[in-house]
């Protein structure tokens, strides 16, 4: 059987990967990285993700008088996690985080020629507080696939003396062991078939979480919590949790397994890259969040921005799995949105100018976009009109125009008389945005649904989709695997979603977003670290 062997064998090519690759690299190791993808496709979720972090205390904060500190964001974090006072792993991680995502993460992407954008934003502020208590979201500028380009270059660049072996398109079947020491993994060709025998005394575990496989995430679903019938893929089809169970069988021990970051409004990708992908739209706040039958999920509205897994667990309650979301013309160019770089493209390619310009005079191209791509982004001139095609996307007489008509015009009552007899909730929450600079450029003043001028109409069809794992493999601050009695497995790391973005489960059982691309280079520094200093 043909071999390769280095000093350290890193499994998946993932952010997480990367940054273990290029730091141990940099240390003067020799690294072997295993990936299952494509070459083109090397750097996974992140190479598509939208770039967006949650960094505390950073220069931008300062420059826009937030005053964050470490202690503020760790109290916000555990509130809003729900993380036990015995869950001593997560919670180490989580100080962990909050202590070192300026220094390791902000200062070190700024090192890396990075750079993000001038506005803060606040998301998962909480429906009553309890969660981001101060604006926290850092964007890349570039998205997050320029900070990939970037790690690429730079591992390409340290690796130049032979050190690096790149293999792509290659899936790893298990973890091997000689003589009671882990020894590497046996690995196949995806394109050939044939073995390869991967040889190295330490071994990081870099593949993603569990929930790219749905199989797996119904089957780790928490008891108690509604599951809907059918889900979108927002994750990675190799995210399977295959390599987990294997680790698992070695003594390793997988935690909160159950709890996963997906969320309430994706539709299905135009062009979709493997069966069931979807896209994760950033739902409207203006919009009009519907049930199967056009009428307002209720009492309590649906608005993004404040508790997304409350929002998950409302859209998988509902009596069928989809759900609509009902604004028009005005409100679309202001506010829609779809997360990751694909359709960013005036972040993803920093072009400024015509960023400004969208921002201020509204997304157009975008929305005409989806009218063309997507058979789930409906337009009409009517209500009338729209519930048809309502109707004709499900094959069903769910939607009755006068119940569309009528839920309407009970959110536009709301403005009969101007803002003196406001009663919504909805509009309580769209003015508590509107407060913070960054939000209120993208977040329509409130209007009536039906105010002339503001059409056509839209309702767009979503469902739940998959997005991240927040459980996986425990691990302790050096990302060293532990055993069920909570003692490090020799020679085996694990960083990244695979770990739960440290500890197992680091945000307990909501993360305050944004955590995720820091968790990948934090755990991964950790672990290139401590490898190369033990």
């Amino acid at each position: 059987m043909a071999t390769a062997a280095a000093d350290i064998l890193v499994i998946g090519g993932g952010l997480a990967g990367l940054v273990t690759a290029l730091e141990a690299l940099r240390a003067g190791r020799r690294v072997l990285l295993v990936d299952r993808d494509t070459p083109e496709r090397l750097g996974g979720l992140a190479l598509w993700a939208f770039g967006g972090m949650a960094l505390v205390g950073t220069p931008l904060q300062a420059r826009l008088k937030i005053p964050d500190t470490p202690d503020r964001a760790l109290a916000d974090w555990l509130r809003f996690g729900a993380l036990d006072a015995d869950e001593h792993w997560p919670r180490q991680w989580a100080r962990h985080y909050v202590e070192q995502s300026r220094p390791q993460v902000y200062d070190w992407l700024v090192g890396q020629g990075l750079r993000f954008m001038p506005a803060v934003n606040w998301v998962e502020r909480g429906m009553y507080g309890e969660g981001n208590s101060l604006p926290r979201y850092h964007v890349l500028w570039g998205t997050a696939r320029e900070l990939v380009r970037r790690l690429l270059a730079a591992l390409r660049q340290a690796g130049d003396a032979g050190r690096l072996t790149l293999l792509p398109r290659h899936r790893v079947l298990r973890l091997e062991h000689q003589g009671g020491q882990l020894c590497g993994a046996l690995a196949c060709n995806e394109l050939s078939g044939e073995p390869l025998r991967l040889l190295a005394p330490v071994v990081v575990l870099a593949m993603g979480g569990i929930n790219g496989s749905h199989d797996e995430a119904r089957r780790n679903w928490p008891r108690g919590r509604p599951l809907p019938a059918a889900m979108l893929n927002g994750a990675h089809p190799f995210a399977d949790g295959r390599l987990h169970h294997d680790a698992a069988g070695l003594g390793a021990r997988i935690t909160h397994a159950g709890e996963m970051w997906n969320y309430a409004a994706g539709f299905p990708h135009p062009y979709p890259h493997f069966p069931g992908h979807g896209l994760s739209a950033i739902p409207c706040k203006s919009a009009l969040w519907l049930d199967h039958s056009g009428r307002r999920i209720g009492p309590q509205p649906l608005v993004t921005g404040f508790d997304t897994h409350w929002l998950c667990q409302q859209v998988a309650a509902q009596a069928k799995p989809w759900t609509w979301h009902l604004l028009n013309w005005r409100i679309a160019a202001k506010e829609f949105a779809i997360s990751g770089a694909e359709h960013n493209p005036r972040i993803r390619d920093r072009q400024l100018p015509a960023f400004i310009m969208e921002t201020l005079f509204g997304n157009h191209r975008l929305v005409r976009q989806m009218q063309r791509q997507s058979a789930h982004f409906l337009v009409a001139d009517s209500l009338a009109s729209l519930a048809e095609k309502m109707n004709a996307l499900t094959c069903s007489h769910d939607v009755q125009a006068a119940t569309l008509q009528a839920t309407a015009d009970a959110f536009d009552a709301n403005f009969a008389r101007g803002n003196r007899l406001e009663n919504d909730d909805q509009i309580r929450r769209i003015l508590h945005a509107r407060q913070w600079g960054p939000d209120r450029l993208r977040t329509a003043k409130p209007a009536p649904l039906q105010m002339k001028g503001a059409g056509p109409f839209i309702a767009i069809q979503m469902q739940l989709i998959t997005r991240k794992s927040l459980g996986g493999l425990q691990t302790d601050l050096h990302s060293r695997v532990l055993d069920g009695a909570g003692a490090p497995m020799s020679g085996l790391y694990c960083v990244g979603e695979a770990a739960g973005f440290g500890g197992g489960g680091a945000s307990g059982r909501r993360s305050l977003e944004g955590t995720f691309l820091p968790g990948c280079i934090l755990t991964a520094r950790a672990a290139a670290s401590h490898i190369v200093n033990a």
